[in-house]
């Protein structure tokens, strides 16, 4: 990941405060979103039910909006020496905590290594899901991404030999060139940083806000059919399946969708994503995404991510102001490939 000190949010400039950047996702409510009403004489747990059910919007759907926080040390990928494991243990889960938040703490970078973002620069959490899923990917039930098709090997090949070239910007991924964002989606994933979404809603729109790259997708949620260009973002339409709001997006383009993962960055334009958004309740909004792009992947995967309502504003977020990472990566692989004509040349004339 090309470094960029500059474009973080401002966000995480607003206040020096450790507390307004430390971000601990809370325990997850497992109160059903029927469970809304009391009967007289209820229990004390469905009197807290009905406390915690989620708001209505004036025309009776559920309202999504607000902003919510995804950040998480829950990896994306279930960890090998977490086979076989869907759910963490106390003791995995205190384990993994206290290892997040031994990482927050700024060390000296290894000898040789020029260094990153110290901790201030990054949503610091040492918090996985509430869930305690050991992995983002729910399905398939490996909590592993599903293997290649010979042509999503062939993409993926192509990329790793277009980022060693780096011959231009097209060489980049959409991330790098700041086209999108690593963590904004679609799909949404977290990231190190910006990890926020900013929800809006009518009665035929739903507007999604992410911090990261300041992009706004909006969604009609009217009934209106699929466009028909190819788009970074794709084309979304959304609707209604009782209190689930479905979003579906497809025509995207061939160079790949904005994420952090490498493996991932070979999406192309057959892919059909599925994203899915519950609330929970007053504080927790359950977000699934379902991939599925036969050209790519053998089969369909799925990611089920909690986020967590909070009170945290979204600044602007301009990826290319200060943004020095890429004439630095071109440069540098400029003088890489004139350091080895050189010592080609000085080879041959030692002959």
């Amino acid at each position: 990941m090309p470094l960029r000190r500059f474009q973080v949010s401002r966000r995480l400039l607003t206040s020096l405060n450790a507390g307004s950047v430390l971000i601990a996702l809370a325990a997850i409510a497992t109160v059903p979103v029927s469970a809304q009403t009391a009967a007289p004489g209820a229990k004390p747990a469905a009197a807290a039910a009905k406390k915690n059910a989620p708001p209505r919007t004036s025309d009776g759907r559920p309202d999504l909006q607000g902003t919510w926080n995804f950040a998480t040390i829950t990896p994306f990928e279930r960890p090998n020496e977490l086979a076989g494991k869907q759910v963490l243990t106390d003791e995995e889960l205190a384990k993994a905590e206290t290892a997040a938040a031994e990482r927050l703490i700024d060390r000296p970078p290894r000898a040789g290594d020029t260094g990153s973002y110290n901790r201030f620069w990054v949503d610091q959490t040492a918090s996985a899901f509430g869930t305690r899923q050991t992995s983002q990917i729910v399905d398939p039930p490996d909590g592993k991404l599903p293997a290649f098709t010979p042509a999503g090997e062939k993409k993926q090949a192509a990329l790793t030999e277009a980022r060693k070239r780096s011959a231009g910007p097209e060489d980049r991924s959409p991330g790098d060139r700041c086209i999108l964002g690593f963590n904004a989606g679609p799909p949404i994933i977290p990231g190190p940083y910006n990890n926020l979404v900013q929800l809006f809603q009518t009665a035929g729109q739903v507007v999604l806000l992410n911090e990261m790259n300041h992009n706004a997708r909006i969604v009609p949620i009217d009934g209106r059919p699929h466009g028909k260009i190819p788009q970074w973002s794709g084309d979304s339409r959304g609707r209604w399946e009782g209190d689930t709001l479905v979003i579906e997006t497809i025509n995207f383009r061939d160079e790949g969708v904005g994420v952090l993962n490498q493996r991932l960055q070979g999406i192309d334009r057959n892919l059909r994503l599925v994203e899915r958004f519950t609330r929970v309740d007053a504080d927790t909004l359950l977000y699934e995404f379902t991939v599925d792009d036969p050209t790519v992947w053998t089969r369909p995967w799925s990611v089920s991510t909690p986020m967590r309502r909070t009170g945290d504003r979204i600044f602007e977020f301009a990826c290319h102001e200060g943004n020095y990472a890429m004439p630095h990566i071109l440069s540098g692989s400029r003088a890489d490939e004139k350091a080895a004509e050189d010592a080609k040349a000085r080879t041959k004339s030692s002959r």
